[in-house]
């Protein structure tokens, strides 16, 4: 007879039964989640598969489910169909942006690599995995696609020759789509593009913006090899005035390559610098309360900048500059929605690089960092049909 044999009690644990937990069922994130589903309507996947038929004509006889088309139009299969970022609208007619309330933009820049480039691919890569989810997210009860009118404004005609076009032309089309209103998520591209989204977004905010930038380099030194490269955004980005260095906070730091010029100035500038051992030590939950309370000092807005290398390289191979010891794919997730859910004016995901990846798995980092950062905007009411109609000071600012 084996340990745990049932001998007819009515119970087969070996003590009686397990301890009671403490914990209410109904307050798992999971049982809310149930409840939350049933507020969640599914107009527009209805509407897509109604446009699927239409456009992609009515599937073979022999195929039961007769919401399936014969040309694939929709999300369905996740193999198929011509990739945006998941399967979003796009917005080929750059005027028409104001009628969204998210804009993904692709920003394929990496002549600003000093080590492995190949992040020009990264836009590509991040949509193409995009096409492995579907909009709905258990975790946080958020469906993306029915509670948030998103669109794919395609990608930003860089110079690849010629770093300071390639920041005129980057800081124009972020502009122009905050301009209208719309909440700009960036995909570089190398993190030399941090400069010009924060350069385009500046003008816009009423007082200063601060700046959350997790990374395994500091990238704040003011030249590399004589020129603005990745490892320079953060210098000039706190030359604008509105945008200073003591609302700038890098996070994750540490490693053995690239740090060292830019420690010095961010000892000069007085930046905060919360070294991987730091969030190691302080835990990562803590970690983001320095990080919040130092970027939103004083601040009308913040900046989230993510470079996929602040991650162990473990994790994230297709990069440029990888640096083993960095943050875990579910700590820096955390720490994204703990920053989103304080509200933030836009995004980037900088220095993905397909060549170096395997099975996508950088890429669809990436892809989850940008789904969990608008699902947690959409969550707390800063965007989507949960937004609240007079958002407070530290909210998006979208005028």
């Amino acid at each position: 007879m084996g340990m745990f044999h049932h001998h007819g009690n009515g119970k087969g644990h070996r003590h009686g039964g397990p301890k009671p937990s403490g914990i209410d069922r109904e307050s798992l994130r999971g049982m809310q989640a149930l409840k939350r589903l049933a507020d969640i309507k599914d107009r527009r996947e209805r509407e897509q598969l109604e446009r699927g038929l239409d456009l992609g004509l009515a599937a073979a006889p022999s195929v039961n489910d007769r919401t399936i088309s014969t040309f694939s139009r929709g999300q369905q299969p996740a193999f198929a169909g011509i990739n945006t970022f998941l399967k979003a609208p796009y917005c080929e007619n750059i005027r028409d942006v104001g009628k969204y309330d998210v804009a993904i933009i692709g920003a394929p820049f990496d002549m600003g690599t000093t080590y492995r480039a190949g992040c020009r691919f990264g836009p590509q890569a991040v949509r193409r995995i995009s096409a492995l989810y579907d909009s709905y997210n258990a975790d946080m009860a958020v469906d993306l696609y029915e509670e948030l009118n998103l669109c794919d404004a395609g990608d930003i005609f860089v110079i690849p020759s010629n770093i300071e076009k390639s920041f005129d032309q980057i800081d124009r089309a972020v502009s122009f789509v905050h301009e209208q209103g719309v909440f700009p998520v960036v995909i570089g591209g190398d993190h030399s593009i941090g400069y010009p989204d924060v350069r385009a977004l500046a003008p816009h905010i009423d007082g200063r913006i601060g700046i959350i930038h997790l990374d395994r380099h500091i990238d704040i030194q003011e030249r590399d090899m004589d020129e603005r490269m990745h490892t320079t955004p953060w210098f000039h980005a706190t030359d604008i005035p509105n945008a200073p260095a003591s609302n700038l906070v890098q996070m994750g730091i540490g490693g053995w390559y690239g740090s060292r010029p830019g420690m010095k100035v961010a000892r000069d500038r007085q930046s905060t610098v919360i070294t991987i051992s730091d969030v190691e030590e302080l835990g990562i939950e803590k970690a983001v309360e320095v990080a919040l309370e130092c970027a939103w000092k004083d601040a009308d807005a913040v900046f989230l900048s993510f470079d996929i290398d602040s991650i162990d390289a473990g994790f994230v191979p297709g990069t440029g500059s990888p640096e083993p010891g960095g943050l875990l794919p579910r700590e820096a997730l955390k720490a994204l929605r703990m920053v989103a859910r304080e509200g933030i004016c836009g995004m980037e995901v900088v220095e993905i690089a397909p060549p170096y990846d395997v099975s996508d798995m950088t890429a669809q980092l990436g892809c989850r960092a940008i789904m969990d950062v608008l699902g947690t905007l959409v969550e707390e009411g800063y965007l989507g049909s949960r937004r609240k109609d007079e958002p407070e000071r530290e909210r998006i600012n979208v005028s």
